[in-house]
């Protein structure tokens, strides 16, 4: 789509409502096309030269044939060739001057969107935040189905089957399954994220919210990346992420992004977040094919925006990440109080003899505590000041 400015490929657009080349808009974007230019001549001429049975696929993923331009999209949608090409941007797609490449389906995106703002439910700013959102996420999914998922699929059954004659039918049997199973888990993962906002303790806490954020850090990966094969390289990272993003979710924790070598999670519970951290280095150490892991963890304060974590919270796991030791956990002294508050950990070793010495004498049982830790010296961290870390360990009672 193009908006009110230059486009790459798709010629000049005036900002005065006139589109060279592809016809006379007025400012709100409506209006009739008065003519044609080497933009939309070149944008037939490409299409004419798409693979068919691509063109197939995308109509039978899409649900409809192509039969707007952008232009004439936004004026059936109602709404102003800029706003509608804000969208499509923040959807992630590429600029597609005024070919005739949209359906149906687009037009009533637009509607959905656009209605949604001219009911007030929401502003332009968070319906175009919603956009970019909706297709971050789902552009990610789309790769990863077609790269990984799709073609171990296609294998020809036969000698001499390509595998293009293999996917048509495959994707007619898979697509309405998959989109079923998509909206499923979508509406599940809705509703988890919304019952653990509403018992946020006040209205503040909804968007800064108190949390313990996780690095969990491959060491050494950029030397494996010049030892390795590409495509065992590709083994290992999948391996680490899926056995990170397994541990996280069956211990309560929740996966923020993974980054090829590391992963960032977080939970509301410290003791949680240290529960997933050591069942990582224990994981991850109890696997030869694995190199070492360091984990650093921090709790505070984090603001949430698409999905994502940001802060100074956020910004102190990384960096205790970077100074921890192989197949160790540091924390920071925030995090090592909530622990001891909740009585996961002791206050110190110290304290804990006495404690046990106390309700010996009682002829009671001693507390028991999950974790141990461990100060650590003061560290000048980047960016943040002079830290005291703690390395955080399982305690045997």
């Amino acid at each position: 789509m193009e908006a009110s400015g230059r486009a790459e490929g798709s010629g000049p657009v005036e900002t005065s409502g006139r589109v060279e080349g592809s016809g006379r808009v007025d400012g709100g974007g409506r209006g009739e096309v008065v003519g044609r230019g080497d933009g939309a001549d070149r944008a037939e001429a490409a299409a004419s030269e798409e693979d068919p049975l691509a063109l197939r696929l995308e109509q039978l993923i899409l649900g409809a044939e192509r039969r707007y331009t952008p232009f004439q999209a936004a004026r059936s949608a109602g709404v102003s060739v800029e706003l509608a090409t804000r969208f499509w941007r923040a959807m992630g797609f590429a600029d597609i001057g005024q070919a005739k490449a949209l359906t149906e389906a687009d037009v009533l995106a637009l509607r959905r969107l656009s209605g949604l703002v001219e009911a007030g439910l929401l502003s332009e700013a968070m319906a175009v935040q919603v956009a970019r959102s909706t297709g971050q996420t789902t552009a990610r999914l789309a790769e990863w189905q077609i790269d990984s998922f799709l073609e171990g699929l296609t294998e020809p059954p036969e000698p001499g089957m390509t595998r293009t004659e293999v996917t048509y039918p495959l994707v007619e049997l898979l697509l309405p399954e998959l989109e079923e199973f998509l909206v499923y888990v979508w509406r599940r993962q809705l509703a988890a994220a919304t019952g653990r906002v509403v018992q946020a303790a006040d209205d503040e806490e909804m968007v800064d919210r108190r949390l313990a954020v996780g690095f969990a850090d491959l060491v050494g990966f950029t030397r494996l990346t010049r030892r390795m094969e590409e495509e065992e390289l590709g083994e290992l990272v999948e391996a680490f992420e899926t056995t990170a993003a397994d541990l996280v979710a069956a211990h309560g924790g929740r996966l923020i992004k993974t980054l090829g070598d590391e992963v960032l999670y977080a939970a509301d519970d410290a003791g949680l977040a240290a529960e997933i951290a050591l069942r990582l280095i224990e994981t991850m150490a109890g696997d030869e094919t694995m190199p070492e892991l360091r984990v650093g963890i921090a709790f505070g304060t984090v603001t949430t925006r698409m999905g994502d974590v940001f802060g100074t919270t956020v910004n102190l796991a990384s960096r205790l990440t970077s100074i921890a030791p192989k197949d160790a956990v540091l924390v920071d002294g925030a995090f090592a109080e909530e622990l001891t508050r909740t009585g996961d950990a002791p206050v110190s070793e110290a304290a804990a003899a006495d404690e046990a010495a106390a309700a010996e004498k009682e002829g009671e049982e001693p507390p028991s505590y999950r974790f141990a830790l461990q100060p650590m010296w003061q560290r000048a961290v980047r960016g943040l000041g002079v830290v005291e870390p703690w390395q955080l360990r399982r305690r045997s009672n």
